[in-house]
């Protein structure tokens, strides 16, 4: 990314510079030849000793009527020279007030023309904001399919197709940007256009189907259902936790830390959502039983939130166990088909190539011997064994002078989609969990991920760029979460902390005017229902009032932001009118960042770097 003001400058500004050294040039010129001119003119019929007579001469021959002083010829030149001037200052004139009319360098902005640098925080803020859009509208389809037929939910899946559609293509014209010329501002300024245009066509699909979802789903109808179903869900969950610890510890002692550094910590998030998650079940079962109907559906969807995350932080550790396992009984086949690609490589005659095969020979053999003498000799990471073989071979194989296996192809391929699946699923993961603070970065890069693994057709290329690109993402998510700390400024109880990192709160106040950060979601966006306020002074999930409030919707301490709440009929009043908000996308689900300037890193907060 350049900066803003080398992307402002203008092309013109050379050509401005080049007119005026013209324009002086000339002028220089035609006062020479005006100075010049007496001494150039030819004789006048005067005697030779006339002409040097000087002043008084001059006088005199005026005087007398003698030829002499100003003649006709004298004036062509100064009124050739006025009319070229005055040409060239209306042309001049012309270009300053065509570029002022045009320009967009910042502080000179003709009114209505969005600066570049605004432009390009507005369309990384979109991105950002739709990308939580899909995420939420994805998790409230998925609660809702499992309980209705597929007829039934078929609109609301090919709503959600088509903004995930838009969103994925608005993600690459995002990644395409950044190689436009940083002077093609023309160029840059109609991709960030484009990009902010199909934000808000998913935006608009989404919400044109959330009044249709909502009576689907109809939770203020069936709440007593729903919210068993959540409990269900919730005690399975909580009974799969002790599993998940047992595996995480036979993944320790089985592989070397980095095989496990994924899922480092997901044990522990897993528990913190399910604290939250209970929590707000048995607010919303006290708020049930005395008829508050909102309330009840409010604490209900934060508690779902809760109880989804919980769930991807448990599979992700089952799943990383089995892709291990996975790569650990594929990395024989991959030693075997590097090694017939060295041996193919070596018969080719030295004579018959460049020193290319031979470093890309050396290289593969080193690789070979580095994974086999790791695979023997302890604990291993199976997933970057496997990675680092495949990547050498393919190298090798796609040197043009060496003999091709037509098995290599789809070998290395099928192959490579054990590492690059893993990854992509892990950063997904991630990214869900830890939402309020991850930026547009990582997430563009998720995105061009998982648009490389569904091409068609799918070639190795394809599958180890998508496994570079997802692992660049997890690394940039977790640098956001260790840059941003938890948004959550209060005390850690009841896993508020966990719930406003992955997003299911809302953040809390931020000063007027603050930019968000990494291109976010503005924190003074609102979404509530029908335009009305959320509570300021405390997270509010989804439009639910605040956890750790009193019954009657009062706060009764020390708000999510680190200040103190009122009991005022004001507070009360606005967290009655955010609650029971539907969740299938639209702004009604976009959270609202808890702090624009970089919070204080909690320890724990995100998970090691991966390694290269």
């Amino acid at each position: 990314m350049t900066s803003p003001l080398s992307r402002t400058r203008s092309r013109r500004a050379t050509s401005s510079i080049a007119v005026r050294v013209t324009h002086t040039v000339l002028g220089g010129l035609m006062a020479l030849g005006w100075l010049l001119l007496p001494v150039a003119r030819p004789g006048d019929g005067r005697p030779p000793e006339w002409q040097a007579k000087g002043q008084a001469v001059e006088e005199v021959s005026a005087a007398s009527g003698q030829r002499g002083g100003t003649s006709a010829d004298d004036l062509v030149l100064p009124v050739a020279a006025v009319l070229v001037a005055g040409s060239l200052a209306a042309y001049a004139s012309v270009r300053r007030t065509r570029r002022a009319r045009t320009r967009t360098t910042p502080g000179r902005a003709v009114p209505g023309t969005v600066p570049l640098a605004e432009l390009d925080r507005l369309a990384g803020q979109s991105l950002v904001g739709t990308d939580d859009c899909v995420r939420t509208s994805a998790e409230e389809l998925d609660s809702v399919a499992a309980l209705f037929d597929r007829e039934a939910v078929e609109p609301y899946a090919e709503a959600l197709a088509f903004a995930q559609a838009e969103l994925t293509e608005a993600f690459r014209l995002w990644q395409r940007s950044d190689d436009i010329a940083p002077d093609d501002e023309e160029a840059r300024r109609l991709t960030l256009e484009e990009i902010r245009a199909r934000c808000a066509e998913a935006g608009r699909r989404l919400d044109a189907e959330a009044p249709g979802f909502d009576l689907l789903r109809a939770l203020e109808r069936d709440t007593p259902a729903a919210l068993a179903s959540a409990e269900a869900r919730f005690r399975e969950l909580a009974g799969r936790t002790p599993a998940a610890r047992a595996t995480l510890a036979g993944l320790h002692e089985r592989y070397a830390p980095s095989a496990s550094l994924p899922v480092a910590g997901h044990v522990e998030q897993a528990q913190d959502r399910l604290v939250f998650a209970t929590a707000h079940l048995n607010r919303a079962r006290q708020a049930l039983d005395r008829t508050e109907a909102a309330r009840a559906v409010a604490c209900l969807r934060a508690a779902e939130g809760a109880v989804g995350q919980a769930d991807v932080l448990l599979a992700g550790v089952d799943r990383l166990a089995r892709e291990l396992t996975t790569a650990e009984s594929r990395l024989p086949a991959a030693l075997a088909r590097a090694e017939a690609c060295l041996a193919r490589a070596r018969s080719v005659p030295a004579g018959a190539v460049g020193g290319g095969l031979s470093g890309r020979v050396a290289h593969t053999a080193s690789v070979v011997t580095d994974v086999r003498r790791s695979a023997a000799g302890g604990p291993y990471d199976p997933l970057d064994a496997l990675r680092r073989v495949l990547r050498a071979t393919a190298a090798l194989a796609g040197t043009p002078a060496l003999a091709r296996d037509e098995e290599d192809g789809p070998f290395l391929r099928d192959e490579a989609l054990v590492p690059a699946r893993g990854a992509v699923t892990s950063a997904d993961d991630f990214l869900t969990t830890h939402r309020a603070v991850v930026g547009v970065g990582a997430r563009a890069r998720l995105a061009e991920a998982r648009r490389r693994l569904a091409g068609s057709p799918l070639t190795v290329a394809d599958v180890q760029r998508a496994d570079v690109l997802a692992r660049e993402a997890r690394q940039l998510a977790e640098r956001d979460v260790r840059t941003y700390g938890n948004p959550y400024a209060g005390p850690e109880t009841d896993g508020i902390g966990g719930a406003v990192l992955g997003g299911i709160l809302c953040g809390g106040p931020v000063p007027e005017g603050a930019p968000a950060a990494d291109g976010g979601p503005r924190p003074d966006s609102d979404p509530s229902p029908h335009g009305s306020p959320a509570p300021a002074e405390r997270p509010v999930a989804n439009g639910s009032p605040a956890p750790g409030a009193a019954p009657d919707g009062s706060a009764p301490g020390d708000g999510a932001s680190g200040g103190r709440t009122s009991d005022d009929g004001a507070s009360r009043t606005a967290a009655a009118g955010s609650l029971g908000v539907a969740s299938f996308g639209g702004p009604r689900t976009r959270y609202r960042r808890a702090a624009a300037v970089p919070a204080t890193v909690r320890t724990g907060s995100a998970t090691p770097p991966p390694g290269p």
